[in-house]
């Protein structure tokens, strides 16, 4: 890692690359953010935006599971619940007795309240409020390396998936008939989702992390003008967010996650009215 910090400082000599742990955020803020913007693409273009949120929500839950099992790193509970979670939400919703939004939020309001219930009867519930918000500067180097791995497995999924996920999500049976495994691949991408969003989670919050999903994707899709250009803007849109919002928040004294979701709204405001102007719309 001296190497890579040692480059930070002669690519980025300012006040704030001095400490070690800016160098940590700014590299997982690196590492994340592309992560946020490929998978974007597919929750926005799918309408899946509450079923990141309630993946979220199940963390506490995940929590839960580990204090009372005796599990010192809480990642592992919250990684397997996580996915049980969203094979869960995934088989119920392959029955199709009931809506998308209404399974998303029944299992969202029972992951929370199980989490909530579980710790306050175990653990204390305080004791892991941290993770409501969460904080990006307490990053580790092991963790980078965590962040780096996870990304290069989902960019080579994305190479070889990412077009039956899309059509999958817009029409079941369109691509049913161009011989895509469909619960397959509805599945596939539930377990990205969740594995996503439960490493992030300690370091962007459960508060806010739809909002680092669905903000970047929405963006892209106000200026985008072709599926390349949907992805390449997702991603630009969530590293410029990360980083300008990482720097604010050292500037400011701000929570690094809230701050980054504040410039990509700002993004997405902007990317809105450019697109509506774009297109002559007054």
């Amino acid at each position: 890692m001296d190497a890579i910090y040692t480059l930070i400082d002669t690519i980025l000599p300012f006040d704030w690359t001095a400490y070690t742990f800016m160098k940590n955020a700014l590299l997982a803020v690196l590492l994340i953010t592309p992560l946020f913007g490929l998978v974007g693409t597919v929750v926005v273009s799918n309408h899946m935006s509450f079923f990141s949120d309630a993946l979220g929500h199940c963390a506490l839950t995940g929590i839960a599971v580990g204090v009372m099992m005796g599990i010192d790193n809480y990642m592992i509970s919250m990684m397997g619940f996580a996915l049980l979670f969203a094979l869960c939400i995934s088989a119920v919703l392959e029955t199709g007795t009931s809506s998308a939004d209404t399974v998303i939020g029944v299992f969202s309001a029972t992951g929370m309240a199980l989490g909530i219930v579980l710790l306050s009867a175990f653990g204390g519930f305080s004791k892991y409020s941290a993770y409501l918000v969460g904080d990006i500067l307490t990053v580790q180097p092991a963790e980078i390396a965590l962040l780096l791995g996870v990304l290069i497995v989902v960019i080579v999924l994305w190479v070889f998936f990412y077009n039956s996920l899309l059509l999958t999500g817009l029409n079941e049976d369109l691509a049913a008939g161009k011989k895509i495994h469909v619960k397959f691949v509805s599945r596939l991408f539930s377990v990205i989702v969740a594995v996503i969003v439960t490493i992030s989670i300690k370091w962007v919050g459960i508060l806010i992390i739809n909002s680092l999903l669905v903000l970047p994707a929405a963006s892209a899709r106000n200026v985008a003008g072709s599926s390349r250009g949907y992805i390449g803007y997702s991603v630009l849109f969530s590293m410029i967010a990360g980083i300008s919002g990482l720097i604010l928040s050292y500037e400011l004294g701000t929570s690094a996650g809230g701050t980054i979701v504040l410039v990509s709204a700002v993004l997405f405001f902007l990317s809105w009215l450019w697109g509506r102007c774009r297109r002559g719309v007054r």
